[in-house]
């Protein structure tokens, strides 16, 4: 085994993905703590929980029809800005934000809603600058005029 193995490991666990499931079980343990949200916290849960996968699949086929990675450590073939990736530089992590909120709000957990801003500041400086100066490196004016029209979140 080479010391490889250990560092690919972790590189995988500091995904976007497992950040959001850290911050779901948070949320999870924190149900039950604070008004009860009932039908209301259901329905408004639910609509973003639908719009949060209509904005995955959205972005999944912008990054099919543009055949590039969607993996965020690794590099770009194509600045995707197209579709709507037109309307949000992040539609995956924005998506991921949605996914929080309506949990915290399906699972009458109000307290988990201050993890969205948290969890949107550690995407954001974990992944986001980091792939916008990956991004800008590679398609320099190109990207440079597409993070001027089109903002980060919405």
């Amino acid at each position: 085994m080479t010391s490889e193995m250990p560092r690919n490991a972790l590189k995988w666990l500091d995904m976007p993905p497992v950040w959001l499931a850290a911050a779901l079980l948070l949320a999870w343990q924190l149900r039950g703590i604070g008004p009860a949200l009932g039908r209301a916290g259901d329905v408004a849960g639910g609509l973003l929980l639908v719009a949060a996968l209509a904005l995955l699949g959205l972005a999944v086929r912008e990054f099919r029809r543009h055949r590039t990675t969607i993996v965020p450590h690794e590099e770009a073939r194509a600045l995707i800005t197209t579709g709507i990736y037109a309307r949000s530089r992040n539609p995956i992590y924005l998506a991921d934000a949605l996914i929080l909120a309506g949990f915290a709000l399906v699972w009458s957990a109000p307290l988990g809603l201050i993890l969205v801003p948290v969890f949107v500041w550690i995407v954001t400086k974990r992944f986001i600058q980091p792939e916008e100066a990956r991004l800008s490196a590679k398609f320099v004016a190109a990207f440079d005029a597409y993070a001027q029209q089109t903002n980060r979140w919405l």
